[in-house]
């Protein structure tokens, strides 16, 4: 997109790479948001501790993904240098030096503060020597009955080679004495289909009245790692031999999983092998108990081909994203209350669904919103005679999945039913795998998604027959069709019979399932195609308003934001003057507050008990203003790489409570966080005698407000 021709040059070179953070950086900025949840007092205690685990889990697929890509380009993978100029080999030694003091925190965390506390509330997280009698007897007995047999010790000597480490598997390394041999080294697996990796164990009152019942029928909140357990009672698996030591480490493997997609004669069968193999990927980090001796840590990791600097010691429990399991305890006192999700009043009547969205649009903000209106709606479909087909589009649907039932349904009953299963949506690919062959065996026509691009945008069509000819009822969101997450994650759906929407998703669906080299639409914004020049063009309509009008005002809600080409055109409407609000939950690369070139621009980023996953695109355009809705982040991949889609809330009632919802957002001044010039972010605090608002706890208060008149 050209430089507006009313906008005069400005002499900052806006390629200027210190105008940029660098991506991986900015995503553990978002990562250490995460953490400070967990050290947030005002949490219930179990909230902590489930941050706790998610820092730990997203740090995971970080390196599984970001870290191995930035490997495999350190090892002569072409790349395209970022906007910010760092090369692979700064990222990496930047990633390290600002994880360190991040790990540091989160481990203190935990054994400091955490793990007292859990005590003081009855949830024991005990480490093995902490046990009593009667409880080490128990676990002996249910580690000798329901673990011993499926462990498998791995020898490591001139006839053994070194084992294969599976990706986040939980090992030993065991250090044995034979009398006649002398030292010896094996590896020891601890299964996690075997147990759980918390052990939940009776108090000592109790475990010797339940020795002929094992851990069956166990109430209590104490807790001991499995691998501890396991370590305990190696004298079962190595007889006759001198337990010196066993140290727990973990391995991280490149899990990014490459398919080429123009060889597969059979995308599914070509997926399900990769997912197999991410197992087997190259080790890109190796973490170690803080006791393992240097001798040991150096043989893991140079048969692993680690260099030193992706070896992490860690002085505490390894694989904390378990501590999730936690959320299992019967402590509803520690947990966030529960609150009931609001219903539409129009769906309330006991009308037909298809009726009320006739008579008008209807908007949900989950999880202040029920889920509920949208499983019904595919089952309603399913059970109308007048239903023709169904089309949709499923991303990440989860294990438990309504809609896809429904789906199913539909088709026994007779209808057409086409779904787009997007197998390619990291680590839900064995999911999406076999929901992919259940619709398949129920006779829906199943596409795996388009060669070389994600199906990323969220669609549902429903065509039914009516006396005044064929309507299309449309269903779009910013979020997946999952019933589960819809409980956690802040989506928006719309539900709509508009015309021209329903012809856009008709074409928009042709070019799914057949071929098509449509580009624009009516109302939609879609990806690849047009979407990021038609998000330039707007933002520079708003320069030229401001210009001619002044009060020029844009504002992004929004997961990430990485396209350098938006990124500019947003410092070029700041040049201008145009006040730009911009609220990204994760990955920021613009710098906001950069004098003359983005003082006009606020970033801010909110993470709290619901995770921000909405996409709102708010032009105020002269005042005729225009509101975008939908499945895309700024970032070249949604821009160049999937299927995505935006769509306009032209509704008056939604658009105005689309800016409140924005509003209040943007006013919230206990969870969100503003960013600094730097890529840093600090808390923002309510000014003396300003309101103190946590815009998530207002919604759950005033949910359904969106829907409440005609």
């Amino acid at each position: 997109m050209p430089r507006s021709k009313a906008l005069p040059a400005h002499p900052v070179d806006l390629n200027d790479k210190s105008l940029y953070v660098n991506r991986e950086l900015s995503w553990l900025q978002f990562n250490w948001r995460v953490l400070e949840e967990a050290l947030d007092e005002s949490h219930p205690l179990l909230e902590r501790v489930k941050f706790l685990a998610i820092f730990s889990n997203n740090l995971d697929e970080f390196f599984m993904i970001r870290v191995s890509g930035l490997r495999e380009q350190l090892a002569g993978a072409p790349f395209e240098t970022p906007p910010d100029g760092m090369s692979p080999a700064e990222q990496l030694a930047a990633i390290r030096r600002e994880l360190e003091p991040m790990l540091e925190r989160h481990m203190r965390c935990w054994k400091e503060d955490l793990l007292p506390k859990l005590r003081l509330h009855g949830i024991h997280v005990l480490r093995y020597h902490e046990l009593k009698g009667k409880q080490r007897e128990l676990l002996r007995r249910h580690f000798a009955k329901d673990i011993f047999p499926a462990l498998t010790p791995l020898a490591f000597d001139p006839g053994h080679p070194f084992p294969h480490i599976s990706n986040l598997s939980m090992n030993l390394a065991v250090v044995v004495n034979d009398p006649v041999k002398g030292e010896r080294f094996a590896r020891l697996k601890v299964p996690a289909n075997v147990c759980p990796r918390l052990i939940r164990i009776p108090s000592e009152d109790r475990a010797g009245s339940m020795a002929d019942l094992g851990l069956e029928e166990v109430r209590a909140n104490n807790f001991v790692w499995a691998e501890e357990v396991v370590a305990a009672n190696l004298d079962m698996l190595f007889p006759g031999l001198e337990i010196k030591a066993a140290y727990p480490f973990r391995v991280t493997r490149d899990a990014d999983i490459e398919i080429e997609e123009d060889e597969a004669s059979d995308l599914l069968d070509a997926i399900e092998t990769g997912v197999g193999l991410r197992y087997f990927g190259k080790a890109v980090r190796l973490e170690v108990d803080a006791a393992m001796p240097e001798r040991i840590r150096t043989m893991l990791a140079q048969n692993l081909e680690l260099q030193p600097y992706q070896v992490y010691t860690v002085d505490g429990p390894l694989g904390m994203a378990d501590l999730m399991e936690l959320m299992k305890v019967d402590r509803p006192d520690l947990k966030d209350p529960p609150f009931a999700p609001s219903i539409p009043q129009p769906l309330t009547t006991g009308e037909d669904i298809f009726s009320v969205i006739r008579r008008r649009n209807l908007m949900l903000y989950h999880p202040y919103d029920s889920f509920a209106p949208v499983v019904d709606l595919v089952r309603a479909a399913a059970r109308d005679p007048n239903v023709l087909a169904i089309k949709q589009t499923l991303y990440r649907v989860g294990k438990n999945a309504p809609v896809v039932e429904a789906l199913m349904e539909a088709r026994e009953n007779g209808k057409q039913v086409a779904v787009l299963v997007e197998l390619k949506a990291r680590f839900d690919e064995e999911n999406n795998i076999v929901w992919a062959k259940a619709l398949e065996r129920a006779g829906v026509h199943v596409v795996y998604g388009l060669v070389g691009l994600k199906t990323h945008s969220k669609l549902l069509l429903i065509v039914r027959r009516e006396p005044n000819g064929i309507m299309r009822y449309v269903h779009m969101s910013t979020g997946n069709y999952n019933a589960v997450t819809a409980r956690i994650y802040t989506d928006i759906g719309y539900l709509t019979c508009d015309p021209d929407i329903g012809a856009d998703v008709s074409d928009l669906f042709n070019a799914l399932t057949g071929y098509s080299l449509k580009k624009s639409y009516r109302k939609l914004l879609v990806a690849p195609g047009t979407m990021r020049e038609e998000i330039l063009k707007r933002i520079y309509r708003e320069i030229e308003q401001h210009r001619k009008h002044g009060n020029g005002y844009l504002a992004f809600k929004m997961n990430q934001l990485v396209d350098k080409p938006c990124i500019q055109a947003l410092y070029e409407a700041s040049q201008a003057g145009v006040k730009i609000d911009l609220q990204v939950r994760g990955i920021c690369c613009l710098r906001p507050g950069i004098p003359g070139i983005s003082d006009n621009i606020t970033v801010t980023s909110i993470v709290g008990r619901f995770l921000e996953h909405a996409r709102i695109y708010y032009f105020r355009n002269g005042g005729a203003d225009e509101f975008f809705v939908g499945s895309a982040d700024l970032m070249p991949r949604n821009l160049d790489r999937r299927v995505e889609q935006l769509f306009p809330v032209e509704d008056p009632q939604y658009k105005e409570a689309l800016w409140q919802i924005l509003t209040i957002h943007l006013r919230d001044n206990v969870k969100a966080r503003r960013m600094l010039p730097d890529g840093t972010y600090e808390r923002v605090k309510p000014r003396p005698g300003e309101e103190i608002i946590n815009s998530q706890e207002w919604l759950i208060e005033h949910r359904g407000f969106w829907n409440r008149g005609e």
